[in-house]
């Protein structure tokens, strides 16, 4: 079992940056593979990044490429979200989620990949 706790959330202006983090429990947190995802009011929650169990491998969304970066740090049980140039329609609440073993060499995009999920944090950029 995993438990996320996701913080860093707030209200910027378009183009601000924030950084999102995600600590998670236990001592097997180097052993999972992660990610982020969002969902805006009234829309299905999306993807946006994912990394591998080691950091050497990441993929960012379309949406969000070239202004997201993800990264983790294994030692701290904690990935991040770097969020640069943010944009009205990057508003959303932000998970993060984590897949099981099996998957810790794969960048899961989908939602169904994923086993254990944070609360959520709420991001809000104006115009």
């Amino acid at each position: 079992q995993v438990q996320l706790v996701e913080s860093g959330g707030g209200l910027v202006q378009a183009g601000d940056s924030l950084r999102l983090s995600c600590a998670a429990s236990g001592r097997t947190f180097s052993t999972y593979a992660m990610g982020w995802f969002r969902q805006a009011p009234g829309k299905e929650r999306e993807f946006v990044a994912a990394i591998n169990w080691s950091g050497g491998s990441t993929y960012v969304a379309d949406s969000v490429k070239g202004r997201f970066t993800i990264s983790r740090d294994n030692a701290k049980n904690t990935m991040y979200l770097q969020m640069n140039g943010l944009k009205p329609e990057d508003t959303a609440v932000y998970y993060c989620c984590a897949a099981q073993f099996s998957r810790r060499n794969l960048l899961n995009t989908r939602f169904s990949d994923y086993d254990w999920w944070g609360q959520g944090t709420q991001v809000t950029v104006s115009s």
